[in-house]
């Protein structure tokens, strides 16, 4: 592992991981401008987001972090059209939805964003196949093709012997499996994960961001995905640190440096091992 990538988000200290400079570009497929989100509790006004502005564009995978209370969840629920800002602008995909309706911001929902959630988020009294077919059935997609799409997503997932379990009968980490699948039913160019791996083990949780890594590089699916753990956020392309509502700092970095030297780093460790284990204990110990 790269035991000093960052010390404090924004602070890079190793050698020759060169920061990126952002580039203006007009492929821009979510844009906040200005966004606050005020929630009244009685007399009390709380800002959850305070004049927000963030550009992603398609095909980033971009990592959030944030301590409790800092505006993640209300971020994500302003980009999943699942709410709408108090004051300012949400542009998805060239389309303001700060402006929309309920209707229209169900079918924003339905067409362009999956969502992944830590808790899954499954219905228990449904198989897999099923509660991948859900989002599908939303769409008014006839039956056949619900179960073609359902059964291909799922064997994507590596879930084929699985189709007809339901929740109960499979691991965590086959359920976010399954949650994944149907995120990804609808085709969606954007992919929402809230702390997808906050409720796995570390093998499980490594499985499910490798996929992720695989569907942005291989689909240039755009990632946007909130997490309290830096060595996953590390990962993405871009690690943008929340703040009383605020981005109060970001980070780019080139993915495929870093991996190189994260590979690098783990293959001496094995090789240390090795030695440790073989010939050279001896001397070692001594």
């Amino acid at each position: 592992m790269i035991s000093k990538f960052v010390n404090k988000i924004g602070n890079f200290v190793d050698g020759d991981v060169k920061i990126k400079k952002r580039e203006n570009s007009h492929d821009i497929i979510i844009e906040l401008q200005n966004v606050w989100k005020t929630y009244i509790m009685g007399e009390v006004k709380v800002h959850a987001l305070r004049g927000l502005n963030l550009q992603v564009r398609k095909g980033e995978f971009l990592a959030v972090m944030g301590p409790s209370g800092s505006g993640k969840s209300t971020f994500m629920n302003m980009v999943g059209c699942l709410d709408i800002p108090s004051k300012g602008k949400i542009v998805l995909d060239g389309k303001d939805i700060s402006l929309m309706t309920e209707s229209d911001l169900a079918q924003v929902r339905g067409k362009k964003i999956g969502f992944i959630f830590q808790k899954f988020n499954l219905l228990n009294t449904m198989t897999a196949k099923e509660n991948v077919m859900l989002p599908l059935t939303f769409q008014g997609m006839p039956q056949a093709k619900r179960e073609e799409l359902s059964k291909k997503f799922l064997e994507q997932v590596g879930l084929t012997n699985r189709l007809d379990h339901t929740p109960n009968e499979l691991s965590g980490g086959q359920q976010q499996r399954v949650a994944i699948a149907r995120a990804l039913a609808n085709s969606p160019e954007v992919i929402l994960a809230d702390e997808p791996t906050g409720n796995l083990d570390s093998q499980s949780g490594q499985s499910v961001l490798e996929f992720l890594r695989k569907l942005n590089k291989d689909m240039g699916t755009t990632i946007i995905l909130v997490t309290h753990d830096e060595k996953i956020a590390k990962q993405a392309q871009r690690i943008v640190y929340l703040k009383d509502g605020l981005i109060v700092d970001s980070l780019d970095f080139d993915t495929s440096k870093l991996m190189q030297i994260q590979e690098e780093q783990e293959k001496n460790s094995q090789n240390n091992k090795l030695k440790i284990n073989g010939k050279s204990r001896k001397n070692w110990i001594e």
